[in-house]
């Protein structure tokens, strides 16, 4: 990967890394994928690490599709085994739906930079 790509990324003027640029730097700094993504549902770095867990991505398969009162019942559940065997107990904020943003709407000049960008690859 070339300085200027990182160059870029960092001071927003390529601001849509590709896929495989986050590889790239995930691999290179050791550290996930989603730590690198920048959108507000990524900010919980200790459900990231958690979620690096196998048995963890099964459980959240498994919630998916649930009524939210069962959702609520299971973490209530756990919270309770926690307790019982004695560990930490883990703090559950409240957490807002996150909002998508609007997009954002490109001048002519920056559009037709994004498309010789693309271009070059």
């Amino acid at each position: 990967m070339s300085h200027a790509t990182i160059s870029g990324i960092l001071n927003g003027s390529k601001p849509n890394p590709t896929t495989e640029t986050i590889l790239s730097l995930s691999k290179a700094l050791e550290a996930p994928p989603a730590h690198l993504l920048p959108h507000p549902s990524y900010d919980d770095l200790d459900a990231l690490a958690a979620f690096e867990d196998t048995s963890a991505r099964r459980i959240v398969r498994l919630l998916d599709g649930l009524p939210e009162t069962e959702v609520e019942n299971v973490i209530a559940d756990l919270q309770r085994r926690r307790d019982d065997l004695g560990l930490q107990r883990v703090n559950l904020q409240e957490e807002k739906p996150v909002k998508p943003k609007p997009a954002k709407r490109r001048s002519v000049d920056e559009a037709a930079q994004y498309a010789a960008d693309a271009l070059e690859g």
